[in-house]
């Protein structure tokens, strides 16, 4: 450790500090609001297989780190078990897969906005009836709108407990890369939470 922070120091310590403040684009609203987002593309894919995706635009969540709201939507949503979406639409035999949530990356998530997506795999008979698969994920979405945050905090807390638990012993990862996650990291987060923001569960704010 030693050597590398000498090493650190003699590299980076000439680099200017101009004293800028971090640039954000949060003036630019609403970057979605044009007629060509508010349609249903349907588009022929190379290999065989169905996929409705639906995308929200949302507005920047990226703040919001220590709570994951978006976390807590997607966990909700990709939930597998009795009286989930994905489980009607099998019960159906419309559906193989589902998937929701924010890729964290930094066209997903920034200054501007945050995207929400949920990716339906269909089967041949649910392409058939993709308009009701659409329907039913809004439905879906309506209920949890109406319902609002568990007020428990039964969900909220096993998603933490899970999160902490792959962080605490997740596989070490090639140095390089995580020196890049790191540094990504350092744009986005406290100082305190530079090694953990991207992963833990911090907050319990429902109102968010």
């Amino acid at each position: 450790l030693d050597t590398l922070e000498k090493w650190v120091t003699e590299i980076f310590s000439e680099i200017p500090n101009n004293g800028l403040p971090k640039p954000s684009f949060g003036h630019l609203t609403q970057p979605f609001d044009t007629p060509e987002f508010h349609k249903l593309y349907r588009v022929v894919p190379i290999r065989k297989v169905h996929s409705l995706s639906i995308t929200w635009a949302l507005p920047p969540q990226e703040q919001y780190y220590r709570v994951k709201p978006l976390h807590y939507i997607s966990w909700l949503v990709g939930h597998e078990g009795k009286g989930s979406v994905l489980s009607f639409l099998r019960k159906k035999f419309w559906a193989l897969a589902l998937y929701g949530g924010n890729g964290e990356t930094g066209f997903e998530q920034n200054s501007t906005y945050s995207i929400f997506s949920i990716s339906v795999t269909l089967t041949d008979e649910g392409y058939k009836h993709f308009y009701e698969v659409a329907h039913i994920v809004f439905q879906y979405v309506k209920m949890l709108q109406k319902r609002g945050p568990d007020k428990r905090q039964v969900i909220w807390e096993e998603i933490q407990k899970i999160e902490a638990n792959e962080f605490h012993y997740q596989e070490q990862t090639d140095p390089v890369d995580y020196v890049e996650s790191l540094c990504e990291n350092m744009q986005l987060f406290q100082k305190e939470d530079f090694l953990t923001g991207d992963q833990l569960l911090f907050e319990y704010k429902p109102e968010v």
